[in-house]
């Protein structure tokens, strides 16, 4: 894992273009994973990483460090611009014209976490999680469902989804920082 990078996010914070230049090569590749992992175009991921940038140098001074980790409000931001793209009318009109080798896609990735997590690097956290936590961690942050979009696909109660999302993700939070 990578230091956080306090003395350039102050410059960037500071408006200074070329901090933002080295956090675009820094954080670029990963969050365009993140992005395209949900959407599944990589013409409309690579707007939407764009805008995600775009929204890093608008809202660099809402940063707070003692909030988390500022990758980890890179990969928010991104997430929530991928998922605000596929609750668009124009996205959702777009996947009615969809070809079905682009559903073998989808269908294919549906079974597999590891090209989604080795995008951020974190497979080894993953594999050692629960399988109920994979499941989980999958659809809420790889496919963009909401929990109750998650609760009505693994078929559980609400409650139930909130719960186990917690747990996991302080299981994960514990993983990492050990």
């Amino acid at each position: 894992m990578q230091e956080q990078p306090d003395g350039l996010i102050a410059e960037l914070q500071a408006k200074n273009p070329k901090a933002f230049e080295r956090i675009y090569e820094r954080y670029s590749e990963s969050t365009f994973g993140i992005i395209n992992s949900i959407i599944h175009d990589k013409h409309l991921a690579e707007e939407i990483l764009q805008d995600v940038f775009i929204k890093i140098w608008n809202n660099a001074e809402k940063y707070n460090s003692s909030k988390g980790r500022f990758f980890t409000w890179i990969l928010n931001i991104a997430r929530n611009a991928a998922i605000d793209k596929t609750r668009s009318k124009a996205y959702k009109n777009k996947q009615k014209n969809l070809t079905t080798e682009y559903f073998v896609d989808i269908i294919e990735e549906k079974t597999s976490l590891s090209s989604k997590v080795d995008a951020i690097g974190i497979k080894k956290y993953i594999n050692v999680l629960k399988p109920y936590c994979k499941k989980i961690i999958n659809l809420l942050y790889f496919q963009g469902f909401t929990q109750a979009e998650a609760s009505e696909e693994l078929d559980m109660p609400l409650g139930t989804i909130k719960t186990r999302n917690r747990n996991c993700m302080n299981k994960l939070r514990e993983i990492l920082t050990s």
